[in-house]
């Protein structure tokens, strides 16, 4: 889950040493990994309990796996090291990968639950300070294949790195022209323009959520909140869209707001200027696409950045097309590795349709204004999303190999 937003959207994995948040994979219904979980002892090797006990070390990677069959099978991974590892259950062949657990720390368990079906397979075992160790394999001679998924590497994200990269620099130039137009209002003391000027200017920013990372410490000046700041929305270090969003819902003067809206300006510009020489790390695309949806769920759905406008469905709505557009540059990694991606597509369609019914003409149904049932509405499809989402960002996880 993310950390709290405080003026940015970066959002890590790893949250804390030795704390982990792990994805989970959904190939045609089926689970490729895990639920993320604490330590399991207790567990038998001789499979009576239902789970077979694996030895995840250096000298003894994947021992234990005594018994093959096809079907659902649960793993409980051992770490008998004394360093964290991660695991992969791969075919070691063409190295599709079946399953993987992260941050096994030492003397712990971790479960692993896959179906498996007629092929070879072998545990990989990545100590974090080692080179990865294979273990035997095992060969299952009945049943249907179980789903697997060729591993992504670094070098596969650098096009749709590329690409993506250079379709935000068109959308900043146009957050530029459109916070100008809003400055230019603020400045002319047409504040009811500026109201009209605000939300487009704000929406196309919202866009370009998976690059909120790469640009560092200038997304709390363009889009940061109160959040952590000792005096709230009165504290000087309160900057960026917001900032103004809150002075025009609240009768602020243009002249008090004509600082900001030239603050406002100055940054994204600057962002803007210094975007060529930005560098967006391409092992990230993937993880971003899953991380747009999971803080519009956390910070919009819940009107926690609503200053006044009453707008954050459609900050929901241009996030979704931020979503779209990381997504069209992976979907050729995608379209071989990923099995719901149909499925994916279809929800993105109906999350559109759910938001668009809130939308009359210029202007959007505030939250507070939703039915019980339209609220529900939207919590569900767009929580169903994060979860397709996360297949996406474990799939375009690259992973460490012999």
């Amino acid at each position: 889950m993310p950390l709290p937003r405080l003026g940015t959207r970066s959002v890590r994995l790893r949250t804390a040493p030795g704390v982990f948040v792990v994805l989970a994979v959904a190939l045609g219904g089926t689970a490729l990994a895990f639920s993320p979980g604490g330590s399991h002892h207790g567990r038998t090797a001789d499979g009576s309990s239902g789970h077979t006990l694996i030895d995840v070390s250096e000298s003894r990677c994947g021992r234990g796996w005594t018994r093959p069959g096809p079907g659902v099978q649960t793993f409980d991974l051992h770490n008998s090291s004394d360093g964290a590892a991660e695991v992969y259950l791969e075919d070691p062949a063409g190295q599709a990968v079946y399953g993987e657990v992260e941050g096994i720390a030492p003397g712990t368990t971790r479960q692993l639950t896959v179906r498996l079906g007629k092929g070879s397979y072998a545990f990989t075992c990545v100590p974090d300070d080692a080179d990865a160790v294979t273990g035997p394999i095992v060969r299952i001679t009945s049943g249907q294949p179980g789903p697997g998924a060729a591993p992504v590497s670094e070098h596969d994200l650098i096009p749709p790195a590329l690409a993506y990269q250079k379709w935000v620099g068109g959308g900043l130039d146009e957050v530029v022209r459109l916070t100008t137009r809003l400055r230019q209002d603020i400045d002319g003391g047409d504040l009811t323009a500026a109201r009209s000027d605000w939300l487009p200017a704000h929406l196309e920013y919202e866009r370009l959520g998976a690059a909120y990372d790469a640009f560092g410490d200038a997304d709390a000046a363009v889009n940061g909140t109160d959040a952590g700041l000792p005096d709230g929305v009165h504290d000087k270090d309160f900057a960026g869209f917001h900032r103004i969003e809150y002075g025009l819902w609240h009768a602020e003067s243009a002249d008090g707001l004509r600082a900001p809206a030239a603050a406002l300006v100055k940054a994204v510009t600057g962002l803007r200027d210094s975007w060529a020489q930005t560098r967006m790390d391409p092992a990230q695309l993937g993880l971003r696409a899953h991380e747009i949806l999971e803080n519009t769920v956390q910070f919009e759905l819940t009107g926690r950045t609503d200053y006044g406008s009453g707008s954050n469905l459609a900050t929901a709505r241009a996030n979704l097309d931020g979503t779209r557009q990381v997504l069209s540059r992976l979907r050729p990694l995608l379209a071989t590795r990923y099995a719901g991606l149909p499925g994916l597509d279809k929800e993105l369609d109906r999350a559109q349709r759910t938001l668009d019914g809130f939308r009359h003409g210029d202007g959007w149904t505030a939250l507070n204004d939703l039915s019980r049932a339209q609220r529900e509405q939207a919590d569900s499809v767009l929580g169903d999303l994060v979860e397709r989402l996360a297949s996406v960002a474990t799939l375009c996880d690259p992973r460490r190999t012999v």
